[in-house]
């Protein structure tokens, strides 16, 4: 199709700052550019629940219905339908059910579709197009949704566009808790919640009382935003370990902050097992930290299959302590880490990503 016009409908794009809504601002960069190529002849998007609107962009606060009229009112004038997350299919479903000749494509990025979804659900996935951010993703649809493998396509996470090119200092964060040249930084960056107890960093922290009887100058830094009962939870796991001075929990920090911790970093370590992809390993990769991850999810997607950083079992604690153990023993060259940031910009580089969604919609 040429010069199509495409609709974009997310659930949050701007108002939070979670890994799937970093892909959608990433995805709407994407759009920019395809647009500037004259490839597409224009493109909208509506959010569910952003407060902000902007040029091409239009939050409608939560208000389902005043969405959903809009979806099916730009549909019209659209040739592409996208949307970004399983709980959007009833809209694309509607706009179907109208105007069959729509073309859909459905972002599928992780635990959302790890689980068999209801029946229409299912069957409407085997009339759409989707693209699932990894390979385990896609797996998971197939085995738990019975979605036909010619319906999936693989579309990993991308590095935001110019990342590697935002100038960092981190000489405030050193001054703020008091680090010294000598402390070795550990570092996970994720959302600490009572329901989502799959990131790791328990097992790191169990791993810390042991590692700090070498590494005495272990600083282990937590940065997300924080549910009050993990929060309370994670504290206590803390104290117990008689870990206070060694490990810190930061609450939210906003990106450019976020891309501070990274670059003070040693290593970045999140023994995952939920992972659709891991956007945060790649920006960890790209920032020269040496990386560790579970084996077991779509963190092997984002870590080339161990290429760009250490994956272990994360379910064995002793296999995460003896990784941890294993990057501190012997840390990185620098040749090593530029070679790893050449590979994580060639593989999920902005540029590379914008190649792949061109190739995807228009040689398809």
């Amino acid at each position: 199709m040429r010069n199509p016009k495409v609709l974009f409908l997310t659930l949050y794009t701007f108002s939070l700052t979670g890994g799937i809504e970093k892909v959608c601002r990433n995805f709407l960069q994407v759009l920019d550019v395809l647009k500037d190529k004259l490839k597409l002849k224009d493109y909208h998007s509506l959010s569910l629940h952003d407060k902000i609107t902007k040029q091409n962009h239009k939050g409608y606060k939560g208000n389902k219905i005043s969405f959903g009229l809009a979806a099916l009112k730009e549909s019209f004038h659209a040739d592409i339908i996208i949307i970004s997350h399983i709980h959007l299919l009833i809209f694309a479903r509607m706009i179907k059910l109208i105007k069959p000749e729509k073309q859909i494509i459905l972002f599928a990025h992780g635990i959302e579709v790890w689980k068999p979804l209801a029946k229409w659900q299912q069957s409407f996935l085997n009339e759409i197009e989707i693209w699932a951010v990894s390979e385990y993703t896609a797996k998971q649809l197939k085995q738990y949704n019975q979605v036909s493998p010619k319906n999936i396509q693989i579309l990993n996470n991308c590095l935001p566009k110019n990342y590697d090119k935002i100038p960092v200092n981190v000489t405030a964060i050193r001054h703020q808790y008091n680090l010294t040249l000598d402390d070795q930084i550990i570092l996970t960056v994720c959302r600490l919640s009572a329901a989502e107890k799959y990131k790791g960093y328990d097992l790191v922290i169990l791993a810390l009382r042991d590692l700090i009887k070498i590494y005495p100058n272990l600083r282990y830094f937590i940065v997300g935003a924080a549910d009050l009962l993990e929060q309370k939870r994670v504290l206590q796991l803390v104290r117990d370990c008689q870990l206070e001075a060694h490990v810190t929990l930061t609450g939210y920090a906003p990106d450019a902050e976020i891309e501070e911790y990274y670059q003070l970093a040693d290593i970045f370590a999140m023994p995952s097992k939920g992972e659709g992809f891991g956007l945060v390993f790649l920006e960890a990769v790209a920032s020269g930290c040496r990386v560790l991850a579970g084996h077991s999810d779509g963190s092997k997607d984002a870590l080339l299959n161990g290429e760009l950083g250490l994956l272990v079992d994360p379910d064995d604690s002793d296999a995460i302590y003896q990784g941890l153990l294993q990057l501190l023993n012997k840390p990185a060259s620098q040749e090593l880490i530029r070679e790893r940031q050449r590979k994580v910009k060639m593989h999920f580089g902005f540029e590379r990503y914008v190649e792949q969604v061109e190739d995807l919609l228009f040689d398809a």
